[in-house]
């Protein structure tokens, strides 16, 4: 199992997953316990916001799973389309939130994603807050 988690700082979940460049990646070891094992920092063409090819570096990871504070419709379901399950949290502590998921255990509710102005999305963003309840429910 193979987790990112959006983390612009490298220390907390953070929010917006479609703007963030900066990713930790954990990965489940031989003894069962998560690992940070890489970082990634990338340009800011390459945030998923402003990138539209199927070959962006977390399409090649290996992925199972990605942890952010906020995610709208469309970036779950383009990951999706690469077996990625998106997991929205209002948790802030990236090994916390990797060792409950890989542990089987659901994450604390995601608050509803906002976009900035500028964009053509319904206001208020009250239809990701029943996303984010849904993607978090164990399986």
């Amino acid at each position: 199992m193979r987790i990112a988690v959006t983390s612009q700082n490298f220390k907390t979940i953070t929010g917006h997953a479609g703007k963030t460049r900066r990713f930790l990646i954990y990965e489940l070891d031989n003894q069962g316990q998560m690992s940070e094992i890489d970082r990634l920092d990338l340009p800011p063409a390459l945030s998923l916001h402003e990138y539209h090819g199927e070959d962006h570096p977390l399409f090649q990871l290996g992925l199972t799973a990605l942890v952010t504070q906020g995610a709208g419709t469309g970036f779950v379901q383009r990951l999706a389309r690469h077996g990625i399950q998106v997991h929205v949290t209002s948790e802030s502590d990236p090994v916390h939130a990797v060792n409950r998921l890989a542990g089987g255990q659901p994450l604390a509710p995601g608050l509803p994603h906002e976009h900035e102005h500028g964009h053509d999305h319904p206001q208020g963003g009250g239809h990701h807050q029943a996303e984010a309840q849904l993607l978090i429910q164990p399986r």
